[in-house]
């Protein structure tokens, strides 16, 4: 009964009013302050906080930084590998002689293979590039597997594994035949000789009369697929492959067909280069004394 009084004093309680009307202009001469009426704060530009990790580096995700590292290990690899194509490639080439090449591979070698260049042109990069390359792989397995869930190994083999690309694929192919070039060219002449300072063209040219099969078919695969991936890696890092046009239709299929077509035609001309200079000339050196 109380409760049934207090309803209907507070209805009692309540005042009807007469509706006004909304004005239809502000009081100001604009809805926003003037400059006049601005605070020595509003000049001040809000800016979002920045967060970063402990380490103090910007919070970017490991592909980030992976990402970068396998690029950025491809360039000063890329330098000792121009140096290599001039040396033992076009140098042959223009002088038809490997004798008369073997003193410009000496003003140059030192600038690569040096005990301070060498880990930092050729070492350092090349395990860098290698180790970043399959570390993304991984790491982008691992994020598939966390994104649909896979708990146990019939799980995980429901999964894929990430599209590897035609460049990702000559790379892993090329990882045995440049450590079966390192072998011979640098383990097998510190384990004799204790260092690779008397290695020469002479000494390439050599190894092509006693062992012509395994040299020339090594050395083949060895120049093809190092240029195509090479090519082809720079002209991803230059935003050139066909996978990175942005037109579509008609007018970007012809893009793409454009630009697989130029890189091709590179990675050909680089190859033919090289393999005349270096399996032309240098493979066709013969035998020299000195050597078994």
């Amino acid at each position: 009964m109380n409760t049934h009084a207090n309803d209907l004093e507070r209805e009692l309680s309540l005042q009807e009013l007469e509706p006004s009307p909304i004005e239809e202009e502000f009081p100001s001469d604009s809805y926003f302050p003037s400059s006049s009426d601005k605070t020595p704060f509003d000049d001040e530009t809000i800016k979002p906080v920045q967060r970063t990790s402990t380490l103090g580096l910007d919070a970017h995700s490991p592909v980030w930084y992976l990402t970068r590292i396998h690029k950025y290990s491809s360039y000063a690899f890329s330098v000792f590998t121009a140096f290599h194509v001039a040396n033992t490639a076009l140098i042959p080439l223009a002088t038809r002689s490997v004798a008369n090449s073997e003193r410009y591979l000496l003003l140059t070698r030192p600038y690569y293979q040096s005990p301070i260049a060498e880990p930092f042109v050729v070492t350092l990069p090349l395990i860098a590039h290698v180790g970043s390359g399959l570390a993304l792989r991984l790491y982008r397995r691992k994020q598939n597997l966390k994104r649909y869930g896979a708990e146990n190994r019939s799980d995980r083999r429901m999964i894929a594994w990430p599209k590897l690309s035609g460049t990702s694929a000559l790379g892993y192919a090329l990882v045995p035949l440049v450590f079966g070039h390192a072998f011979v060219n640098r383990i097998i002449p510190l384990w004799y000789e204790g260092g690779s300072s008397s290695i020469n063209l002479g000494y390439v040219s050599h190894g092509f009369a006693k062992h012509p099969v395994v040299s020339f078919v090594g050395f083949g695969a060895l120049i093809t697929v190092g240029v195509w991936h090479s090519v082809w890696g720079w002209a991803k890092w230059l935003n050139f492959t066909p996978s990175q046009v942005t037109q579509s239709g008609p007018e970007g299929q012809l893009y793409k067909k454009r630009r697989w077509y130029v890189i091709n035609a590179v990675s050909a001309v680089v190859s033919a280069l090289w393999l005349a200079g270096g399996m032309g000339i240098v493979g066709r050196g013969g035998a020299v004394g000195g050597w078994v």
